[in-house]
């Protein structure tokens, strides 16, 4: 998978490549040429005491040296810009992904596990793009350059080579292969930290409110200490790594300088070629030791792009239709027809066979106990699931035959849980429509029963939000919410439980503006209080996932034993409070 990431993502940067790969030759080759150069000042220079000589071949060392180091800058520059494109590119892609994923894909991968592999994950593929663009690109070049001058140096003294590099072949490849397994149950384990910390950090008032603070600081304890585990098993395989490849080099530069000296005493290579061999030595095994960086990243870069991968291949069960429909006649009309919705592998389906029809103009509401389906039927609608079964209509069109942003610009949905972004009152407001006019959003916020604690805001519009709402309450969390759909003005509003949080008086005055404010759109309202339903046009009585039930409060009360056990049970509920 990393091959692959790298072949998609790494194409349209290819000019820089060769740029990268072409300067890394220049130093390379520069660095290559300098040790010859040295053993010839040695040699020719100091041995038979010509100085001009020495000038001479000094200067092109010092020139050379300084194109040497122009041609690592400028790798490394081009490298850098390879490496931070590439994560800019595999961010945005998975982002963009996992955007286009249902409920069902989101809920598979989890939202710790997403946001560590669009953060964590890809940053480790993105430091070994940049490694190697600063110093695996120039290691083959050192080596394979080294070994051919160190040949021409001295053939029999290059037998140490032939020990010593196949030495540390075989021990770092040893340490890798150990070391693969550790960092993909590392990377599992930094998604447990991380859904940890976010549970603790959204549900802080329940952990403070039930006395757990010691329990979670044990349970992030755990899962802290998992990780850290992996990592010192990790980091002893490479820690031997290193001393094993200064062992190497040290003992074959002690070698060298051994038979070496045997050579020079026997007149068979001079004092200036044996010091040009011992520094190719080097560089061969300094090579060696830059591709050991990188092997030191490889496994975890690997690891990182399965996960990445995995993301990407994952199709989602919301899948666009390839000709949409991009036009709708603006009616508001809403059918579900038999819709049928079930989980993968569940004995039962969430939904069996609803039918049902909102209209233009009409408020249907939909009631029933926890657990009976609602909240999976109002998300057919804007497709965050499919039906497996069936059909759901806007205006006479399936869903899944419909343009998406056209399907989404008529749905105006208030959330089971409102969300509201880090920002002000205005900035969400305007989520839906980002050109509504401050006289729009305090209409909106009027018909939300929101503008009186907006105006107690000391900034009114311009009131600071925090991430998911947290600096207001419940209610007014509900109201905002309810007021950012009105802005956007759509056919269609669908209300999730969305009065909950709101005392029976702002309730029934915000759905009396609702009334008299959207006539002309179609209202479909879900919730659990039968005073929020019971002034509806339709009410749909849902249990366990089937209708039993259809029609007026009045209607249903009479004759229907599922609705009239709901209001018995809530009647008797107010009676004992």
């Amino acid at each position: 998978m990393l091959a692959t990431l790298l072949r998609r993502y790494l194409r349209p940067y290819w000019s820089l490549i060769a740029a990268v790969i072409v300067f890394q030759l220049a130093q390379a080759i520069a660095s290559l040429f300098l040790p010859a150069l040295n053993a010839a000042i040695i040699d020719r220079g100091i041995a038979t005491g010509d100085t001009g000589y020495i000038l001479m071949v000094g200067g092109g060392m010092l020139a050379i040296t300084l194109v040497q180091i122009a041609c690592a800058i400028t790798a490394v520059y081009f490298g850098a810009r390879v490496a931070m494109a590439l994560g800019r590119d595999l961010r945005g892609a998975v982002f963009a992904h996992v955007g286009s994923f249902s409920e069902r894909e989101v809920s598979r991968f989890g939202a710790p596990s997403l946001i560590t592999r669009t953060t964590n994950d890809v940053q480790q593929v993105q430091m070994l793009v940049l490694m190697t663009s600063t110093m695996l690109v120039s290691a083959p070049i050192l080596a394979v350059g080294g070994v051919i001058m160190a040949l021409q140096q001295d053939l029999e003294l290059s037998l140490i080579m032939a020990v010593a590099i196949p030495v540390l072949l075989i021990a770092v490849s040893a340490i890798i292969v150990r070391t693969v397994p550790l960092f993909r149950v590392m990377q599992e384990r930094i998604d447990t930290v991380n859904r940890v910390l976010r549970e603790q950090l959204t549900g802080m008032r329940v952990v403070r409110a039930f006395v757990r603070e010691q329990q979670e600081v044990d349970r992030f304890a755990d899962a802290n200490a998992a990780v850290t585990d992996v990592a010192l098993r990790s980091g002893r395989l490479f820690a031997l790594m290193f001393p094993i490849v200064l062992l190497v080099l040290n003992v074959s530069s002690v070698a060298v300088l051994w038979f070496g000296a045997f050579r020079i005493e026997s007149g068979l290579m001079q004092v200036g070629a044996l010091t040009a061999f011992l520094t190719y030595l080097i560089q061969i095994l300094m090579a060696v030791l830059m591709a050991t960086f990188i092997a030191v990243l490889l496994p975890r870069a690997a690891v990182s792009a399965d996960r990445i991968g995995e993301v990407l291949e994952t199709p989602s069960s919301v899948v666009l239709p390839a000709n949409p429909v991009t036009q709708l006649e603006a009616s508001g009309r809403v059918e579900l027809r038999d819709a049928t919705f079930a989980y993968p592998g569940a004995e039962h389906p969430v939904l069996d066979g609803v039918s049902l029809v909102a209209e233009r103009g009409r408020m249907t509401a939909i009631i029933g106990s926890t657990g009976s389906g609602k909240t999976t039927l109002i998300s057919l609608l804007p497709r965050l699931f499919d039906v497996t079964g069936g059909a759901v209509l806007v205006d006479g069109v399936d869903v899944r035959e419909l343009d998406a942003d056209l399907l989404w610009s008529r749905i105006g949905l208030v959330p089971q849980r409102p969300f509201l972004f880090s920002g002000t009152v205005a900035s969400n407001l305007r989520f839906g429509k980002p050109d509504a006019t401050d006289d729009e959003l305090w209409t909106a916020l009027e018909i939300a029963q929101a503008a009186d604690f907006v105006r107690a805001m000391p900034d009114q519009l311009e009131a600071p939000i925090a991430q998911g709402g947290t600096t207001v309450s419940g209610g007014q969390r509900q109201r905002l919410a309810i007021a950012r759909a009105l802005v956007k003005r759509p056919e269609i509003y669908v209300f999730d439980d969305s009065f909950s949080a709101l005392d029976t008086a702002t309730d029934a005055r915000l759905r009396a503006a609702l009334r008299r404010e959207v006539a002309d759109a179609t209202l479909i309202v879900v919730a659990q209080r039968v005073a929020t339903v019971q002034d509806a046009d339709q009410i749909i009585v849902l249990d366990q996932g089937r209708v039993v039930g259809r029609g007026t409060h009045a209607e249903l009360l009479a004759g229907n034993e599922t609705y009239a056990e709901i209001v018995n049970s809530q009647l008797r509920a107010e009676a004992s409070a």
